[in-house]
């Protein structure tokens, strides 16, 4: 029996009066609220010896030091950007609210389940090559009720092993930067009955065109990176209160990076006095690297003057063949050659314009510094999208052909500077630097709304019985 204390304003149990002890509060909503703790919400629960009674209430046995929250990051190496996404939205978390958080980023499905799902990184890139059927694979599973099912059976079958994989980090919340991790978690949290105690989010790192499996009725918040991410969310189903539009999680030191061009262009030993257009094959170095760096190497020649009017870097990626290629040519301007690069934010830093495939993580740092684009290939499907994204907005331009692209960027250092600077203009207009602050900081909220419901111990939850 619980023993009530009446007041003039409403009468409070006596153990709303312990979480309000706890948690300093309750507001309108029925939510506990926080103390501020210099100028900044924490919502660590400051209570950990628990015991729980036979009619399943949890007592609290004593006040004990904060603890920690753990957030799993649920990832998969199907192109750079989900594993680029997930660091920075760690990396941020670690700026903001130090160890408030604990945070894990984690291939469930490589480490715990088996066939497709561990197996979904190398059949991704087989089909990619092969981009024919990457495009029919895309859009043939598009229809909710084919993927659906074919989730439903697959979570079937690895329900134990993704259980496993998920309450090894007993998360308080889980982050999904894939669009193949919203169904199958989302269907443990619920035979699991965790749904309360667990906030699942999702990060969508498509800039536009997206598959529809990154949209579930059942998250907690949905993070588009545009408003026509945000349109497609709404029209698969999602509420406009589960929806926020921040952008593309950028690492924080690339988005944050203060840089001068003249300082980088000293240190990484560029002409100070020459345009520069950076060259990019994404990690691999794939496309029409070679064919275009030569064209360029020609275009942006002066032959009536006898001199350069650009100069241009090459980042190869993990390609050393074509590194090693690009090196033993002769070149007429000055050429920089690199490898796989870790410090992009330097050498976007001290050029001009870059030309590179439609990735959306290259295109959000390319925005951010300023950078118009060249776009000379993309991905079916996902990255379709990205095009009009850049062009419509006025940021860059699409074109397969090597020799169009050298003439727009020789236009462009000669002929069209106006150009170049209107579209760099419209590139920092588009850009979102602090759009991976954004979405941990709204998600910090969503913990601090939680209340007390989330810190019921993962024993005391009902075990897995029934698959659907």
């Amino acid at each position: 029996m619980v023993m009530k204390v009446a007041s003039p304003e409403k009468v409070v149990s006596i153990t709303e009066k312990v979480w309000q002890r706890v948690y300093g509060g309750i507001n309108n909503n029925g939510y506990y609220y926080h103390h501020h703790r210099k100028h900044r919400r924490r919502c660590s629960y400051e209570s950990e010896d628990e015991y729980e009674d036979e009619d399943g209430t949890i007592q609290l046995m004593q006040m004990g030091a904060e603890r920690s929250k753990n957030v799993l990051i649920l990832m998969s190496d199907t192109g750079g950007g989900h594993r680029a996404s997930a660091e920075a939205i760690r990396e941020a978390f670690r700026i903001e609210f130090g160890d408030e958080y604990r945070i894990y980023v984690k291939d469930v499905w490589k480490e715990y389940t088996g066939w497709p799902l561990n197996d979904m990184e190398r059949s991704y890139k087989f089909m990619v090559k092969h981009v024919q059927l990457w495009k029919v694979t895309f859009h043939s599973t598009s229809p909710r009720w084919i993927h659906s099912s074919y989730l439903a059976a697959i979570a079937s079958y690895y329900a134990k092993e993704v259980e496993a994989g998920l309450m090894e980090y007993k998360p308080d919340i889980i982050i999904s930067v894939h669009p193949l991790m919203q169904h199958i978690p989302l269907s443990v949290l619920k035979w699991k009955s965790l749904q309360k105690k667990v906030i699942f989010v999702t990060v969508i790192t498509d800039l536009n065109t997206c598959h529809p499996t990154w949209f579930h009725p059942r998250v907690n918040r949905c993070y588009c990176p545009s408003k026509e991410v945000a349109k497609r969310a709404l029209y698969d189903g999602l509420e406009e209160s589960q929806i926020q539009v921040f952008g593309l999680p950028i690492r924080p030191s690339f988005a944050r990076a203060v840089l001068s061009k003249d300082d980088l262009r000293k240190e990484l030993e560029l002409d100070p006095g020459l345009p520069a257009v950076l060259l990019m094959g994404g990690g691999e170095g794939m496309g029409p690297v070679k064919k275009t760096a030569m064209v360029l190497g020609e275009s942006l020649y002066d032959n009536d003057q006898g001199k350069p009017i650009g100069q241009l870097i090459i980042i190869c990626g993990r390609n050393k063949a074509l590194a090693s290629t690009l090196e033993s040519l002769e070149w007429k301007i000055p050429v920089k050659v690199r490898g796989f690069e870790t410090q992009m934010e330097k050498w976007m830093g001290a050029c001009d314009c870059i030309i590179t495939k439609a990735g959306p993580g290259t295109i959000a740092e390319a925005l951010i510094r300023g950078l118009p684009i060249v776009l000379n290939d993309y991905i079916p499907g996902q990255e379709k999208g990205n095009v009009p994204y850049v062009v419509d907005n006025g940021a860059g331009v699409f074109t397969r052909s090597p020799k169009e692209t050298a003439r727009i960027v020789s236009e462009w250092f000669s002929t069209k500077t106006d150009e170049l600077k209107r579209m760099s203009e419209n590139a920092l207009k588009l850009a979102q630097p602090e759009a991976v602050f954004d979405i941990v900081k709204d998600i910090h909220e969503l913990a601090c709304q939680r209340g007390p419901l989330a810190n019921i111990p993962y024993d005391s939850t009902s075990s897995l019985t029934n698959v659907i």
